[in-house]
């Protein structure tokens, strides 16, 4: 009894009151009775615990336990296999040259855990299985490579080749879909984004199957995580979304080896309990699996409740010394302190005690615990399962706090792990560390193959067949190719009439996602809530205030729209799932993320680099674009730079267009190459919040706009004195009044160029360059905006809403004279057009600059630069941007 216990008879009582309705009534009944008594208790004031939290010991009673049908014994020599195999492949790596890495320690804790997944749970794509996805964690991908050898997917060259994979013949260093595209989906080791993705591809699961799109049945999505990985904000982040929604296709598996990469997680308390506080807390079903089989018959066997009472008050940083100084030190510092405890365990030796076992490394236990999470109704799951970091590298590795980085054992640290698993090597052999697989016909492999089959094959392995879309013609956006006469719109009201066509096409509108993080209206998107309807998987259970209006807030579960609050971490989440939907459901889908551009790449860049990294296919939309055009918002909001992020991501394309008609051609010409030509790649595309009119599309502009910039505008070839001005965006406009006034004030004449993508225009320039470089005997390549710019006469001066990096790219492929104005420095709140007079990008600036320019090439005088200062009242005294 409790030590604080005033009446351990009434405690008694109780207890067997509970006994009674669990046997006679079962838990269901339990459940309802202490909920009962917690609201009564409640009604009447009296505090109840804090946390949501059950002792320390496994949710799932022995007596409850599912039984694993297999072969034990078998899938021991396997998981022993597997172990030596991954634990060869990074020693053999190093050998050969030093430093090049790997990791043992995660998947030696984790070894069972996947085992038990692979020859029972995780379902394969053939044979007309539902797959299931699986989130592995990155630093245990030697040991998925090891099985995969094993299955006779993989050969010796490709293990040894292990981090190698300049030569097209390696292994990547974690899952890469980018690398090895018909093997991995799922990008996981920069830690947290394999936890949020994976609540979200549940989501979208649930998303397609209800919109009607495809029949999901009872495919599972499954994510190992570690605890030391739960610090993560995105690890948790979303949990809520996953209880809130009911994603019961939606399993967490948390390997808790107490131990993150420098030391414990929580040495001074216990990760485990935390864990699950939070996850119950926010919804979840969660299974605790902490002690393994050896544990039963001691709880068994201890009538004192000390046994139960010791584990719940003993810290993380204890648990691992126990593990990492062995048998005679946890008989001292855990039994030792109780007598009673010590009398239990009198009659087992210190090596008995070194190996009582922790759950995540016993079978059953495992096993009992993916069977009762797959068979969980409306509740994700989440499964915590206690490991030991390093099991099995004895003195090398196991508990030790050095042990994420151990990349090779000693000879004698191998020896004990060759003993531990039975793996069938002389001291001789043991010196090379070689792989080992048995013979095709022999019982493990076998048994291997026979348990993968049944459950429709191999995995991982990724889909790169894409389902063609039938994609609209330019001619479909007619609305958007006209001029818009006095009428002043923005690009991103342009960009809602767009994406309103393209829900509205026969033969692939159902494709469309919307998705929009709370923004919807900012964005002028409110017009879709009606026509489209907001995803939600429970429906509308209310009736919203605005029912009567045209517009109303309609919440649907076959709603078009995701709507995924203020969360862009979580909705970029959403969207990658829906990028990637046609290799892993083999259903293309036309994503569209409209974001405020200034959260978009800055804040979530690390999920935008995996959505390349896994091949993502769809737009995403930077709203309110630019560091001016978002005016009275101030610093934080206003983007100056997401151009030059995106161009960070090798396969992203993007644009910042001005027009509707530009916007028209980019995204139809996007989704050409995407969901016809089938390329690798995503869109990225600014739009502004700016009203002013649309010009008519020029004929046979479509090139240039695709390519990076066409000519808008064309000075009198006559002219004496000639500029070539380049603008972008919203700036655009800037660019052709100050044409206007270099004509009118100072008889310049200018081409005006409207450059719809810098990065466009820089990257294929550097692909000439790279050719001509390769190439030297053939005749050179030329960078399109150099062909563009080389028979016109005059400097260039280029004007964009972006930091003049963003422009600068450019300044090598420009054959004249090149100028950049830019918004650098910290944004303000201000009007636009004080905006653009703090950046100097407005018309007079670009004015100036043109002036200058031509005074260095002897057209103009200075004095003309001073006038001109003073005629548009620009003082020679401003401070610079770029540092107030």
């Amino acid at each position: 009894m409790h030590q604080d216990d005033k009446d351990p008879i009434e405690t008694q009582e109780w207890i067997d009151a509970l006994g009674s309705v669990l046997k006679n009534a079962g838990r269901g009944r339990t459940a309802f009775l202490l909920k009962t008594l917690a609201e009564q208790a409640a009604k009447a004031g009296t505090r109840l615990p804090p946390a949501i939290t059950t002792p320390y010991r496994n949710t799932i009673p022995v007596t409850a336990e599912k039984r694993m049908p297999g072969d034990l014994f078998i899938e021991r020599r396997i998981r022993s296999l597997v172990r030596w195999n991954a634990l060869a492949m990074v020693m053999r790596a190093n050998e050969r040259s030093e430093g090049l890495g790997g990791h043992i320690s995660s998947f030696s804790s984790s070894a069972t855990l996947y085992d038990i997944g692979f020859n029972y749970f995780f379902r394969g794509p053939e044979n007309g299985h539902k797959a299931d996805l699986v989130y592995y964690q990155g630093h245990i991908a030697p040991g998925v490579y090891a099985r995969s050898y094993l299955e006779g997917r993989l050969d010796e060259d490709l293990l040894d080749n292990f981090r190698r994979e300049v030569d097209g013949n390696g292994l990547s260093s974690y899952p890469h879909p980018w690398l090895m595209p018909d093997y991995w989906q799922f990008p996981t080791v920069s830690m947290g984004l394999g936890p949020i993705q994976a609540i979200y591809q549940a989501h979208v699961m649930k998303y397609q199957h209800k919109r009607g799109l495809a029949d999901h049945g009872n495919r599972k999505v499954w994510a190992f995580l570690g605890d030391g990985e739960c610090d993560e904000p995105e690890s948790l982040g979303a949990i809520s979304l996953a209880g809130r929604e009911d994603l019961d296709n939606l399993v967490f598996v948390v390997n808790c080896n107490l131990q993150r990469l420098d030391g414990p997680v929580r040495g001074n308390g216990k990760i485990i309990q935390e864990l699950e506080g939070v996850f119950r807390g926010a919804g979840w079903n969660v299974i605790k699996v902490v002690w393994g089989r050896h544990w039963d018959i001691l709880l068994e066997r201890d009538k004192t409740g000390l046994l139960q009472k010791r584990m719940d008050e003993v810290c993380d940083g204890e648990l691992q010394n126990y593990k990492a100084n062995g048998g005679a030190y946890t008989r001292k510092h855990f039994f030792g302190k109780y007598p009673e405890l010590l009398e239990l365990v009198k009659d087992l030796s210190d090596d008995d005690i070194m190996y009582l076992n922790r759950g995540g490394h016993d079978p059953y236990k495992v096993y009992a615990a993916y069977a009762a999470a797959v068979e969980t109704k409306d509740q994700p799951t989440v499964i915590l399962a206690q490991t030991v970091k390093g099991y099995g590298t004895g003195e090398a590795g196991e508990a030790n706090n050095e042990t994420h980085s151990l990349k090779k054992l000693d000879m004698g640290s191998l020896k004990q792990f060759r003993d531990r698993f039975d793996i069938p090597l002389s001291d001789e052999e043991l010196k090379n560390v070689p792989y080992y697989r048995p013979a095709p016909d022999s019982p493990e492999m076998q048994y291997m193959l026979k348990r993968r089959e049944s459950l429709g094959g191999f995995i991982p392995q990724r889909n790169a067949e894409v389902e063609e879309l039938a994609v609209p013609a330019l001619d479909v956006f007619k609305g958007q190719l006209k001029d818009t006469g006095k009428r002043e719109i923005s690009t991103t009201m342009a960009f809602v009439r767009i994406l309103s066509t393209l829900a509205k096409d026969k033969q692939m509108g159902d494709r469309i996602v919307p998705i929009v993080p709370d923004e919807a209206r900012t964005f002028g998107m409110e017009g879709m809530f009606r026509q489209l309807g907001i995803y939600s998987s429970q429906g509308q259970k209310y009736t919203p205030h605005d029912a009567d209006q045209i517009m109303y807030y309609k919440e649907s579960e076959s709603g078009q729209i995701m709507e995924e609050g203020i969360n862009e971490a979580g909705a970029t989440s959403a969207w990658i799932a829906q990028a990637t939907s046609y290799s892993t459901y083999g259903l293309s889908m036309v994503p569209f993320y409209v974001f405020y551009s200034m959260f978009g790449f800055q804040r979530v860049m690390d999920l935008i680099w995996a959505a390349g990294d896994m091949q993502a296919r769809g737009f995403l939309i930077g709203g309110t674009a630019g560091r001016t055009t978002l005016n009275g918002e101030g610093l934080q909001h206003q983007d100056g730079h997401s151009h030059l992020m995106a161009n960070m991501v090798p396969n992203c394309v993007s644009y910042d267009p001005t027009y509707s008609y530009e916007l028209a051609v980019i995204i139809q010409n996007g989704m050409q190459r995407m969901y016809v030509e089938k390329e690798n790649i995503f869109y990225y595309v600014t739009v502004m919040n700016e009203n002013y009119q649309h010009p008519a599309m020029p004929e046979g502009a479509e090139e240039g706009i695709i390519k990076g910039m066409y000519l808008l505008e064309e000075a009198n070839k006559k002219a004496k004195k000639k500029i070539q001005l380049m603008g972008a965006g919203t700036i655009l406009r800037e660019v052709r009044e100050a044409a206007r006034m270099l004509k009118e004030d100072w008889n310049v004449h200018a081409d005006v160029w409207s450059v719809t993508s810098v990065n466009e225009l820089t990257n294929e320039a550097h692909s000439c360059l790279r050719w001509n470089d390769y190439h030297p005997e053939e005749t050179p390549r030329v960078p399109y905006v150099t062909q563009q710019l080389q028979d016109r006469s005059g400097p260039v001066v280029v004007a964009t809403d972006y930091i003049k990096a963003y422009t600068n790219q450019l300044r090598e492929f420009i054959p004249q004279q090149y100028i950049t104005l830019g918004t650098d420095g910290f944004g303000r709140s201000d009007t636009r057009e004080k905006l653009r007079e703090f950046f100097e990008v407005d018309s007079r600036y670009v004015v100036i600059a043109a002036l200058n320019a031509l005074v260095k090439e002897g057209q103009m005088k200075a004095s003309d630069v001073t006038s001109a200062m003073k005629k548009y009242g620009v003082s020679q005294d401003k401070n610079d941007p770029r540092v107030c």
